[in-house]
């Protein structure tokens, strides 16, 4: 979906009231896995959630947090790991999930 299909299908004015047009778009880019995660749930409430996240499959959106998901290198994946060396024993938490 095009962003002149997309703006013609929303009355006026909801484009400037998304969640992802109120905040630093930077956000949406974090390198933080504690930023993704407020980005994601920033996501939750958008009311276009849905099409956001069809258009960045569709456009094959190599990083960042679209419709709530998170790409890295044009797969969505559930969460972002830290920078570094993964532990090499988990964490109790860790665990358990």
């Amino acid at each position: 979906m095009t962003v002149a299909t997309f703006a013609t299908q929303h009355p006026v004015g909801v484009l400037d009231r998304l969640p992802c047009r109120l905040v630093d778009p930077e956000l949406f880019f974090a390198e933080s896995p504690a930023d993704v995660e407020a980005a994601k749930a920033l996501c939750l409430d958008c009311p276009l959630r849905a099409e956001c996240l069809a258009g960045a499959l569709e456009r094959r959106e190599p990083w960042g947090v679209w419709g709530g998901q998170l790409f890295v290198h044009g797969a969505v994946v559930a969460r972002k790991r830290p920078r570094g060396r993964p532990r090499k024993h988990p964490l109790p938490d860790e665990v358990a999930a």
